[in-house]
């Protein structure tokens, strides 16, 4: 069994390639779309979707097959051709480019592998079985979406809002993971429970804090 790295791409305004017009294609375009991806997408035919897509401005399409070179300049590339032969030869170009691929069912060709997740901005869980089973992950997603408590969303937001503030206006690292410390030792619950500006008040001393704002 294949031992897969775990990591988030900051993908913003990069290029992908999606080759195929499918329903997995469109999958593929929206999760791209979502991470603020520039789109690409190559197929003689496509879904409905992915028409509107284009016809918004919102992805670039190519209605025509894939051809040697349509993956130059991608930082990364999805086929969901259905084609043996198709993906192969996107395979061997990837390769040739060092471009990360991931073909549709089938993890042999694949670089990486897509995994099943859960977003609760700015929360976000990815699951993955290594690509052994799929449907797996996706009852584990199902799972933890339905038991992900709301406190700890408005947590993140909260406390990754404060820590934005830290990093913007306290110079000195060593105070600013002091006071993160001592607001990482509060209850979850509590801290969802409060504004920014009493996040403020309670956890900058006031000389310091009347330094900042």
């Amino acid at each position: 069994m294949k031992k897969y790295y775990p990591i988030f791409l900051d993908l913003e305004n990069r290029h992908c390639v999606v080759i195929g017009g499918g329903v997995i294609a469109e999958r593929k375009v929206r999760a791209l779309l979502s991470a603020g991806a520039f789109v690409r997408l190559i197929s003689p035919t496509c879904t409905k979707s992915i028409s509107c897509l284009h016809a918004k401005g919102r992805i670039e399409l190519l209605s025509r097959r894939y051809a040697e070179g349509d993956l130059k300049g991608a930082s990364l590339v999805f086929a969901a051709t259905g084609s043996d032969a198709v993906n192969s030869k996107v395979r061997e170009e990837a390769l040739r480019l060092g471009i990360p691929l991931n073909v549709a069912d089938n993890p042999q060709l694949c670089d990486f592998i897509v995994p099943s997740i859960v977003k609760r901005d700015p929360i976000l869980i990815a699951i993955s079985t290594s690509g052994v089973l799929p449907m797996l992950s996706k009852k584990l997603r199902q799972e933890i979406g339905e038991k992900l408590p709301a406190d700890y969303v408005k947590y993140a937001r909260l406390v990754g809002a404060f820590r934005k503030f830290l990093l913007e206006n306290v110079t000195d690292n060593r105070r600013r993971r002091e006071i993160m410390k001592r607001l990482g030792q509060e209850p979850v619950p509590e801290v969802a429970g409060m504004t920014l500006k009493e996040i403020k008040e309670r956890f900058l001393p006031d000389k310091n804090r009347r330094a900042v704002e």
